[in-house]
């Protein structure tokens, strides 16, 4: 499993082959599906950290 920084870097990657305009419709179907991955994978990571975050702020309250 990538960390979160990994994850965005293979996220513009992506994005930067998409805006090429060089990929045949296959090609741009996996990238697509690899993107939501890696979004979906990004967004429970956050989740995770804001979870965590709040929780110690409570502890200090």
């Amino acid at each position: 499993m990538e960390t979160y920084n990994e994850a965005i870097e293979k996220l513009h990657q992506i994005v930067a082959d998409i805006e090429k305009n060089d990929l045949d419709v296959d090609l741009l179907s996996e990238k697509v599906k690899e993107a939501t991955r890696l979004i979906k994978l990004c967004k429970e990571k956050l989740f995770k950290v804001d979870e965590e975050v709040k929780k110690i702020l409570e502890e200090l309250d």
